[in-house]
């Protein structure tokens, strides 16, 4: 039989809440809505490039993903020790080029831990929790705050993408 992205019944954002729940309610829904995207496809769909030149595919997104949220929630913002997912100082873009023998029920697995993990971590932190991030020559003081913002955002700009890869597979659009 062969393995394909089980479906998922997508959370959805609150519409009233306090500021954390509103956030995290946000992020889950982003969460869910790359996971919604890529329900049914089999491994080699999820394999499949977005339009030449790009190397942008499904299980691309997923792994990428995965390691955003070690990298800002684990390892940033929670300080944790732990390295990243993908070895960027042989290619910067490893989370997306190497999908041709990657297990997608490994990289969807790895996903859901580390959407865990991310939560745990961040648990008992204030939003206004802060720690020094280094952007090239510049370092900011960043908050917790910031960090749930940026991942609403980077899931909302790559569930773009995982929309127009979806549509190039099989046809599929909407929500």
């Amino acid at each position: 039989m062969t393995w394909t992205v089980p479906e998922i019944d997508r959370r959805h954002e609150p519409y009233v809440a306090d500021e954390r729940t509103m956030l995290e309610g946000w992020l889950d829904h982003h969460r869910d809505t790359l996971v919604h995207k890529c329900a049914g496809l089999t491994a080699e769909q999820l394999r499949t490039r977005s339009v030449e030149p790009s190397g942008l595919t499904l299980l691309g997104l997923v792994r990428h993903m995965a390691d955003v949220e070690r990298w800002w929630f684990r390892i940033r913002a929670a300080g944790q020790d732990v390295p990243t997912l993908y070895d960027y100082s042989v290619d910067p873009d490893a989370d997306h080029n190497d999908v041709a023998d990657a297990d997608p029920a490994e990289a969807f697995a790895t996903l859901r831990a580390e959407i865990e993990a991310a939560r745990e971590a961040v648990a008992g932190l204030p939003l206004e929790h802060t720690f020094r991030h280094r952007r090239g020559d510049t370092v900011n003081d960043v908050s917790l705050r910031w960090v749930y913002v940026h991942m609403i955002e980077e899931y909302a700009r790559h569930n773009g993408h995982a929309d127009l890869i979806r549509e190039r597979i099989d046809g599929v659009t909407g929500a």
